[in-house]
């Protein structure tokens, strides 16, 4: 339609919620489907957090706040960072948003111009290049492969780096692979951005809890604090607390930045949810239990997803050390053709030909920016695990 814009024009919807989509509606028509493309928990929100939102209804907590949030949650979320990353921040360095999605969107939308160019790793979340181009800003991709871990070495960092180049989205763990990134590792990506001091610093920490074995999280700004007046530190209550449907992510860094995202926010969706908001309250400061628990369980449904899925014809699946993804490469089955007659030409086809002739649902590869590739969430309970691994076992020794 030629009245739409044309920023527009370039953006693709979210192929992760087309796939869910897709498999909802097949389920509807009475085939047997397993989803593994909705990324979030499948526990139930902890007791104590409905307890909190019920309790704030009740109290008459109905009403506007403040557009970034209220300064109760923006205290718990100082502390958290204290508390959990070493990081200090006052309340005005603060943002609260509809979700993680829309904290790393204000960001954008705030300080990007055209040709504003922003580094993003590949494998990304499939969000990341489409919210820049809506920005106005050009998306770049860096491959790394799954020789390298699925991780961005210091000399891709370095090469990609150019004088227009605004932001370094960062994600550890990281949605889609689960590669985390090492106390290390990240040493050396921030060596490189000390040397760039017109590059901006993005971390998308969603995925901080969901580590596994004897891997420990970091933050840039916590590795390096010679970052800390550029760097955006994000995160959210989404994946740690099984919140995904409260929409409450939130973001701390530079009071100027933080300010021009509550311009933005101003004047797009106001203040996020109130209740949800008390909710995320009770979340930072009340029992951690859950994140432990919810973490062993993720960590024993790694482990029987990557064992399971090398066993399959094709397939090699690495072991992540967080979130609660895999990202099986899948080399060995393409060119093949499946039972059903489909060709194997690529990774969509792959998935395509998975979802029609036994019913489970994964996401391709190309939708992340690295192929021949699928990605399996396994928030989802063993039992039904087994089953879909078994049904893409099968698949994979039905290729000729």
């Amino acid at each position: 339609m030629s009245f739409l814009s044309e920023s527009l024009s370039r953006v693709k919807p979210s192929p992760t919620i087309a796939v869910t989509t897709k498999a909802q509606e097949l389920k509807a028509a009475g085939r047997d489907v397993i989803g593994l493309g909705a990324g979030e928990p499948d526990f139930d929100t902890p007791q104590n957090i409905k307890d909190a939102a019920i309790a704030a209804i009740q109290a008459g907590k109905t009403k506007y706040t403040a557009v970034d949030g209220i300064i109760e949650l923006k205290r718990a979320i100082c502390d958290k960072f204290q508390r959990e990353n070493g990081l200090s921040y006052k309340p005005s360095q603060v943002t609260v948003g509809s979700g993680g999605k829309q904290t790393l969107y204000n960001a954008l939308v705030a300080t990007l111009n055209p040709g504003d160019e922003v580094i993003i790793p590949a494998p990304y979340w499939v969000s990341y290049p489409d919210m820049v181009l809506l920005a106005g800003g050009v998306p770049v991709a860096v491959p790394c492969p799954m020789e390298t871990g699925y991780k961005l070495t210091a000399e891709q960092l370095e090469a990609a780096i150019t004088p227009k180049t605004k932001w370094f989205i960062f994600n550890s763990p990281s949605n889609p692979t689960g590669a985390g990134y090492s106390r290390a590792e990240l040493k050396a990506l921030t060596d490189v951005l000390m040397r760039h001091p017109h590059v901006w610093v993005m971390t998308d920490d969603m995925y901080e809890h969901l580590v596994f074995d004897d891997f420990e999280f970091c933050t840039p700004a916590e590795v390096e604090p010679g970052l800390y007046d550029r760097t955006l530190t994000c995160n959210g209550v989404s994946k740690a607390y099984a919140m995904t449907g409260w929409r409450i992510g939130y973001a701390a860094g530079p009071e100027p930045l933080i300010k021009a995202m509550a311009k933005v926010q101003s004047q797009s969706t106001s203040n996020p949810c109130t209740i949800s908001q008390w909710a995320a309250v009770e979340a930072l400061t009340g029992p951690q239990d859950y994140i432990r628990d919810s973490r062993l369980a993720f960590q024993r449904r790694r482990d029987l997803v990557v064992s399971m899925l090398n066993a399959a014809p094709g397939v090699t699946c690495p072991v992540p050390e967080g979130a609660f993804y895999v990202y099986p490469d899948i080399s060995g089955c393409i060119g093949k053709t499946s039972a059903g007659g489909v060709k194997i030409v690529d990774d969509e086809a792959f998935a395509t030909a998975l979802l029609e002739e036994t019913g489970v649902a994964v996401v391709f590869g190309a939708a992340f920016g690295l192929s021949p590739n699928f990605r399996v969430s396994y928030a989802t309970s063993d039992a039904v695990l087994t089953d879909a691994c078994t049904r893409i076992q099968a698949f994979c020794k039905g290729l000729k």
